[in-house]
């Protein structure tokens, strides 16, 4: 089982991980009341939109708490109780954020569909979200309570470590870094994806150019769900512990999460590329080059170079 500083270290390394996906939202939550789009919105969109940001502003505030905590309560001691606070706090604001969540995409989508329909997807956002930040861990815990114990004690009498020699708690540092290093981005791009529904410009494009962009936005809404849920699993699932199960289902969900990533990226890169040169073929063209290159670069020359260690090692 891990130590109590390393259940401490990445509880707050998690927190960390999920402020990130709610603070670049934040800011440009605040900015859209100022966009000259935001006066065109109904009204009942208007007040959602506010509802929306008290919603993000709750959550991190929330994830700001265990800092506090930590420092006022604990004098800065790492012990189980900064480790349960963290654990409670991190479970609790995922709930407004995924509700927030939910709010921006009905607002999106209904400047493009039918309300209806934007009530659908704002309805789908929330519960996709839901679904990965605990529905998947409430599974998990009911599936594996009754041999939970069994496992500790196993984890106790084996060596933390991989077969290549990593011990497992730096093997999850590691992919917790990893979705740090994509996660911002990622945030930065849908919080521009959401702002440019109330750009005054975004009315003046094709019907089919407005569509693309809405399938981007929520391609990147999804990466962003799932590279928050490696944090959220850690905290609900495992409690925090350091196991070569959650490893590797951290590891599965950080590639997942660039699959959508990239297609996002391409998709909204052609409708500037369509933008700027007024060719929609060369523009196709252009965007598969550039998810050619992201799904070549990520997928296709690490599964090359994988194939290849391990040819050499037999």
């Amino acid at each position: 089982m891990a130590q109590i500083k390393d259940k401490v270290q990445n509880a707050l390394d998690e927190t960390r991980m999920l402020i990130l996906g709610s603070q670049v939202l934040l800011g440009f939550q605040f900015r859209s009341v100022f966009e000259k789009g935001f006066e065109t919105l109904p009204e009942h969109a208007r007040y959602l939109k506010l509802g929306g940001l008290g919603l993000m502003t709750i959550a991190v505030g929330l994830l700001m708490a265990p800092g506090a905590y930590h420092q006022i309560v604990e004098r800065g001691e790492d012990n189980s109780r900064i480790h349960r606070f963290t654990t409670g706090i991190a479970e609790i604001a995922l709930l407004p954020f995924a509700l927030g969540f939910g709010i921006d995409m009905f607002v999106a989508a209904e400047k493009l569909m039918a309300q209806t329909l934007a009530v659908v997807a704002g309805l789908l956002m929330t519960l996709v979200a839901l679904f990965f930040w605990y529905g998947i861990e409430m599974m998990h815990k009911l599936a594996h309570q009754p041999v939970a114990k069994e496992k500790q004690e196993m984890e106790k009498q084996e060596p933390q470590k991989s077969s290549g020699g990593t011990k497992i708690k730096d093997k999850i540092k590691h992919v917790l870094t990893e979705a740090r290093v994509v996660l911002p981005g990622a945030q930065t791009l849908l919080g521009f994806q959401f702002i440019v529904f109330l750009m005054e410009s975004f009315d003046k494009l094709p019907d089919s150019s407005k569509y693309l962009h809405f399938a981007a936005l929520s391609l990147v809404a999804l990466s962003i769900v799932l590279l928050m849920t490696p944090a959220a699993y850690h905290r609900i699932a495992e409690r925090g512990e350091e196991t070569e199960h959650f490893h590797r289902y951290a590891s599965r969900i950080l590639l997942a999460a660039m699959v959508p990533l990239a297609l996002g990226l391409s998709i909204d890169f052609f409708i500037v590329a369509r933008k700027v040169i007024e060719s929609t073929g060369l523009a196709a063209a252009l965007a598969l080059a550039l998810l050619g290159l992201f799904y070549g670069l990520w997928f296709g020359f690490t599964a090359y170079r994988r194939r290849q260690r391990q040819v050499a090692s037999t």
